[in-house]
């Protein structure tokens, strides 16, 4: 009986952690590839700078999670990416949090790219 809570709250968790963050949109890779180009768009990736180097697309400049999003400017839409969609998911969170209004995570991340 014990074990079944603890996998429940396990679940419970993980799916409480994985949900969307409200007024975060949300774009697939194939999307993305249409709107690169966008002015009124500013890319940022939150992988770290080693990940960064390895492999990027040459629009995202590179904000690692944890780093200041200050500089950023709030009157543009940011669209963020990382290697799987996690860590670009809880800099949304931050943005959010932090003022931004218009927030979009990329889906997939590199990893989908």
């Amino acid at each position: 009986m014990e074990t079944w809570i603890i996998i429940a709250i396990l679940v419970a968790f993980l799916a409480w952690r994985m949900k969307p963050t409200k007024g975060v949109q949300s774009i697939s890779t194939a999307q993305l590839k249409n709107v690169l180009n966008d002015k009124d768009k500013v890319f940022i990736d939150v992988r770290t700078s080693g990940e960064y180097k390895g492999r990027n697309i040459p629009q995202f400049k590179n904000i690692p999670l944890g780093s200041s999003f200050d500089k950023l400017p709030k009157d543009k839409e940011i669209v963020v990416i990382c290697q799987s969609g996690m860590r670009s998911s809880q800099a949304c969170k931050q943005l959010k949090k932090q003022g931004f209004e218009n927030v979009t995570n990329v889906r997939g991340g590199m990893s989908a790219y």
